[in-house]
């Protein structure tokens, strides 16, 4: 071989040897690219040269299908929780261990906890009643479905009575749902006492009514004056017993009646002529009734739901005001609305029964109201009778010294006389 051919094989040796080193930079660089890409993927993702190319264009690809997805996952997360805080019921969200994961503004509301202070606690250390700890571990135990327990909580100062149900949620996880069940709870309460206290009042005339009845039954009954007595007698107690079930009819009925009061113009001056005179028959001469105040000013509503409101008023004022004593009523526009007014100097009322007088048998002196013959019903009868008129009852009184009812309505009430 001559010395041409030596050198020009060996300059050819040493330009493979400086291509593949050049290669071999090359896959060295790109490697190295990659390795910084993965060590921090959130970074632009490198050129790829050569066969590089078709590796970091699928990794592009890949990348850009991984952040849509994260970004749907993350949209799907956002109205999850925005709907989850939504809800009127609690929700919180509990490990395998019953640390707090995640709650939302219902559930903050109820148990009084914070979010940010709270999560990882386990529940049972914020909810420290010996009863939910018994429900907590009997749910972990059995792990199956479990019956709503109800506990009375004082969150905020707020007493309230919320419902509580745990359900077994991914793998392992717990949801703890609450709900405010305070008004249920009052509601059924209210129902409870309405039964009792309806037996209670029937209870009594009944039973006179069934002992004159034995004697009447009996080998010797009464005759003559003690015969008529007893006859009075069981008049007035059925005639009681009508009085009670006329006003729980009139009650239900204003309490079930969805729709609006009739549109009728009332003249009050003369609604209220007729509920004096009625006063003063049930009165006997005993009390001084005067209209210190009429005006000649006409309503917009139901007339016989209005008759029964001011009835009601004037008649527990004939009642509860001592013999000799006044009763004054009037009827007028004034800068809060129109005001029906019912003074009494009668025995008044002690603040605290105040708030209640409008509750379904509620009895300030239950001798005394028993004594007047009176059915309890009388001011949840008006209550609800100014409700349906967009009015309010306003009551001011002093123990000894007589009480004020006052049924002011909206000025938008006032009519015209027909």
């Amino acid at each position: 071989m001559t010395g041409d051919n030596l050198g020009f094989l060996v300059g050819l040796l040493a330009l493979l040897i400086v291509m593949l080193a050049l290669l071999l930079h090359a896959q060295i660089a790109q490697r190295r690219a990659l390795s910084r890409w993965l060590v921090k993927p959130e970074s632009e993702i490198p050129d790829g040269r050569g066969p590089w190319r078709e590796v970091f264009s699928l990794l592009q690809r890949r990348e850009k299908e991984v952040s849509r997805d994260m970004a749907r996952l993350v949209r799907s997360l956002d109205h999850f929780r925005l709907a989850t805080q939504a809800l009127p019921d609690g929700v919180i969200l509990l490990d395998d261990q019953t640390h707090i994961d995640w709650m939302n503004a219902a559930a903050i509301q109820h148990f009084g906890l914070d979010l940010q202070r709270d999560a990882g606690t386990l529940v049972g250390q914020l909810i420290r009643q010996g009863e939910f700890h018994a429900y907590l571990s009997a749910f972990r135990e059995h792990r199956g479905e479990s019956e709503p327990l109800q506990l009375n909580l004082s969150a905020g100062g707020t007493a309230r009575v919320v419902s509580v149900l745990l359900i077994p949620f991914a793998d392992a996880g717990i949801l703890l749902l609450s709900r405010d069940v305070t008004e249920l709870a009052r509601t059924e309460v209210i129902r409870r006492d309405f039964v009792a206290n309806v037996s209670h009042e029937l209870r009594t005339p009944l039973t006179v009514i069934s002992g004159f009845l034995e004697q009447f039954a009996s080998d010797h009954p009464p005759a003559g004056e003690a015969a008529r007595k007893h006859l009075a007698l069981m008049a007035d107690q059925a005639d009681r017993m009508n009085r009670l079930v006329a006003d729980l009819l009139t009650l239900s009925r204003l309490e079930n009646d969805g729709q609006p009061p009739k549109s009728e113009v009332i003249d009050v001056p003369g609604l209220l002529v007729a509920i004096l005179a009625e006063a003063r028959v049930l009165s006997a001469g005993k009390h001084n009734l005067v209209a210190s105040g009429i005006e000649a000013v006409m309503l917009q509503g139901g007339r016989e739901e209005i008759r029964s409101a001011f009835g009601n008023l004037v008649s527990n004022a004939v009642r509860y005001t001592a013999e000799g004593g006044t009763i004054a009523v009037s009827w007028k526009s004034e800068p809060r609305g129109l005001v029906f007014t019912v003074t009494d100097t009668g025995i008044g009322i002690p603040k605290e029964h105040l708030p209640r007088l409008t509750e379904r048998f509620y009895r300030v002196d239950k001798g005394r109201s028993a004594a007047t013959g009176g059915t309890g019903l009388g001011l949840a009868i008006v209550k609800h009778v100014l409700l349906r008129h967009q009015a309010r009852l306003e009551v001011m009184s002093e123990l000894g010294r007589g009480s004020t009812f006052a049924a002011v309505f909206p000025a938008s009430r006032a009519a015209a006389p027909p």
